[in-house]
């Protein structure tokens, strides 16, 4: 028995080793399970941060317009002088104290992108939104139902005009472009100020036109020449037969100079108004921040749908914009709906390099940017406030290279630069595949040969941009250069110039016969200004865009002229001053071949005053006037 015992023993303390054995299997299975939920939820956590920073950052936005549209129009105005003083009287307040009334009527030319789109005929995933904005207002459509939205946002890549089944119309009215968007004014200041004098819409007008289409399409389409022409001619008749004052922004600055060769010219090409209708009917056109002779940022728009602002994000945060999250592909997205657009083409710089210069020598030569200290935003501020600002060093810039492929190509003597002729070149194969057809750029009609050639060009002035759009956008072109033209003219009198594709060139098309008519040009100076671009080429991806602008390319200096890719120059940040002023102060001053009755021409610079605090937004005397108006 006491062996017995003895052997049972060691086989209960078997037993007892089992049930530990089994307690730490199930410690370990236990752990097992909740490491597994860890882990699960760790595979969640970042797309369940990020749902929740997007709900977040959309309910806070929604929670601001709220509060916006429910505050008081008086009440950031109550907190700014109570922290500032009381301002100065708005202009149009000053008049009316000084007793001026109405006496010219006023029509408006909104600028692309800043006049409201509404739905008229839609597909499917549009139902319910008749007549709603597509373009303008709370842009709610983008987030809502972005691949709808960007789909009637586009124009037919064959015609420039209305995909089937699709019809976008321009808002009417002076609700039009009065803002942009909730808080962003573009006229509505304006139109405020001249209310005080007495103003009213039946003696102010916005010439509302749908800003995505060709000049001459917007007649073709929707009559909008014919419009213009009809309410200017009823404006003057019912005030007493005064003259009409026109008063065009940005690209509404080129469109208008399209309508007066139109409204001139005999049917069916133009509205048979005659040769001194303008004379009748116009006492002066007021410009404000006009792209005359086009803007650097329509290239670098056009070739890989960038700017300066998103060079920058790319400096800040390096992989965002290029990584394929979620298959949003953004920038392909935004390139293929802005090419279908033809007046962005009207935007690209015309004149050649004996405008905008060539390999060594551009007309912003020596341009030093200045470093500008803050000063408060008052209008009695003078707006040649030399003291304000200081000049900082800057190294000898080649701003006739509008694209160059690499900072060394950008700043080498030229005679240093091997080019390689891309004209003519030999593309390649086709590098496209059938998941690119919706994001088709016709850089996926190019072969690796093709992006190559462009990149060895090295290089890239003023008279080689059109060649260069003509090469990586064929189809593009083919649409543009039927509307738009770029050079300058040898003979005005050529019978050639009768063409509506010269009307928007000022260097290729002659001003009215209008003797007693004024022409002004007023922009902002004093921001800087997107100039030319230094790219590199990306690194080969799927439905990827080949040419990027280089946000490691910067000066030495840290107030230099090249950041982030981008060289820039004085101008009101979109419009160089060499683009708003030159026409004005060379080109149409006097009588030249291009203004043979002799027009008055003026030109005001106003320099960009920013706002002394967050309250007053973006200020009423800033100089970005390629953006929006202010009250000055």
């Amino acid at each position: 028995m006491a062996i017995l015992r003895r052997r049972k023993q060691p086989e209960q303390h078997h037993d007892n080793n089992d049930h530990d054995d089994d307690d730490d299997n199930n410690k370990v299975k236990k752990s097992l399970n909740k490491s597994g939920k860890r882990n699960k939820n760790n595979n969640f956590s970042c797309i369940d941060n990020c749902c929740w920073f997007i709900g977040c950052v959309c309910s806070v936005w929604w929670l601001l317009l709220f509060l916006y549209n429910a505050m008081p129009a008086s009440v950031p105005q109550f907190v700014t002088e109570a922290i500032s003083g009381p301002g100065p009287d708005p202009p149009g307040v000053k008049c009316g104290k000084e007793g001026l009334k109405v006496k010219h009527p006023v029509m408006f030319v909104p600028g692309i992108v800043t006049g409201g789109l509404e739905l008229w005929e839609g597909h499917q995933c549009m139902d319910g939104l008749f007549r709603k904005r597509l373009w303008g207002g709370t842009f709610g459509e983008v987030y809502k139902r972005p691949s709808c939205w960007l789909q009637h946002m586009s124009l037919d890549n064959k015609t420039g005009m209305d995909p089937p089944g699709i019809r976008v119309r321009p808002v009417s009215g002076l609700v039009a472009a009065d803002y942009f968007a909730p808080g962003y004014f573009v006229w509505a200041v304006l139109i405020a100020n001249l209310a005080h004098v007495g103003y009213e819409e039946k003696n102010m007008y916005m010439a509302a036109y749908d800003w995505r289409l060709s000049f001459q399409n917007t007649e073709v389409r929707d009559q909008t020449l014919s419009r213009i022409k009809s309410n200017i001619e009823l404006m003057v008749a019912t005030n007493g037969g005064n003259k009409a004052v026109i008063i065009p922004h940005s690209m509404g600055v080129i469109y208008f100079l399209h309508f007066m060769k139109w409204v001139e010219a005999p049917a069916p090409m133009g509205g048979g108004g005659g040769p001194d209708w303008c004379a009748k009917h116009i006492k002066a056109v007021m410009n404000i921040g006009g792209p005359f002779l086009g803007v650097p940022k329509a290239v670098s728009g056009l070739f890989s749908a960038e700017a300066k602002d998103i060079a920058s994000v790319r400096a800040l945060a390096p992989g965002v914009l290029d990584s394929d999250l979620f298959q949003i592909q953004t920038l392909q997205h935004v390139m293929k709906m802005s090419r279908t657009w033809d007046s962005t083409m009207s935007m690209i710089p015309k004149g050649g390099d004996t405008i905008w210069g060539g390999l060594d020598w551009s007309p912003e030569e020596g341009y030093r940017p200045r470093k500008r200290k803050h000063v408060k935003n008052d209008t009695e501020i003078s707006t040649q406030n030399e003291s304000a600002s200081e000049e900082c060093a800057a190294t000898h810039v080649n701003y006739g290279r509008m694209v160059s492929f690499g900072k060394d190509v950008a700043e080498a003597p030229s005679s240093d630069i091997e080019r390689i002729e891309f004209r003519g070149a030999v593309k390649g194969n086709n590098v496209a595949n059938n998941t690119c057809r919706a994001v088709w750029t016709e850089y996926h009609d190019m072969g690796f040969g093709g992006i190559n050639a462009v990149a060895e060009y090295k290089a890239y002035t003023a008279g080689d941009i059109v060649d260069l759009f003509e090469f990586v956008a064929p189809k593009m072109m083919e649409r543009g250069s039927a509307h738009f033209s770029y050079g300058i003219a040898e003979n005005l009198d050529d019978p050639k110039y009768t063409h509506y594709k010269y009307w928007s060139n000022p260097l290729e098309t002659k001003l009215p016969n209008a003797p007693e008519m004024e022409i002004y040009s007023m922009y902002g100076v004093g921001i800087p200004t997107e100039r030319a671009y230094v790219y590199k080429l990306t690194p080969a991806a799927e439905c990827y865009i080949p040419f990027q602008i280089d946000a490691s390319a910067k000066d030495k200096n840290e107030d230099g002229c090249l950041k982030d890719g981008v060289y820039t120059v004085d101008g009101d940040e979109t419009v160089p001053a060499l683009s708003a002023g030159f026409m004005c102060a060379k080109g149409w001053r006097g009588k030249t071949r291009f203004n043979p009755s002799g027009i008055k021409t003026y030109i005001r610079e106003y320099d960009h005053n920013p706002p002394s605090n967050f309250l007053e937004g973006r200020g009423t005397l800033t100089g970005a006037t390629g953006e929006e108006l202010g009250g000055d």
